[in-house]
């Protein structure tokens, strides 16, 4: 009984390493002008679980860093659509 309720302990204790940093580029094409990354980053940023968020004007695009414990892709596309900047994910080159 003792060894159940020890691994059952440590399971839980486990529960956090699954959360992981992931980073997503999203593209962002309707921004327009250099003043545009400033609202779209300071949407991006307010999401909880966002710790990185980097806005590009020329490539129409966004880097985020994020806790996937705390935040999803949906809810960073959400963030950009709700500022006016509606946005997807864009595929990674291989």
């Amino acid at each position: 009984m003792k060894q159940l309720l020890a691994a059952a302990a440590l399971s839980m204790l486990a529960l956090p390493v699954w959360a992981a940093i992931q980073t997503v580029t999203l593209a962002v094409p309707g921004m327009t002008c250099p003043v545009c990354p400033i609202t779209v980053k300071k949407a991006l940023t307010k999401v909880e679980g966002v710790t990185k968020t980097e806005v590009n004007f020329d490539k129409r695009q966004a880097v985020v860093t994020y806790d996937d414990a705390k935040t999803n892709v949906d809810s960073l596309t959400k963030a950009t659509a709700d500022a006016g900047y509606p946005s997807t994910v864009e595929a990674s080159a291989k």
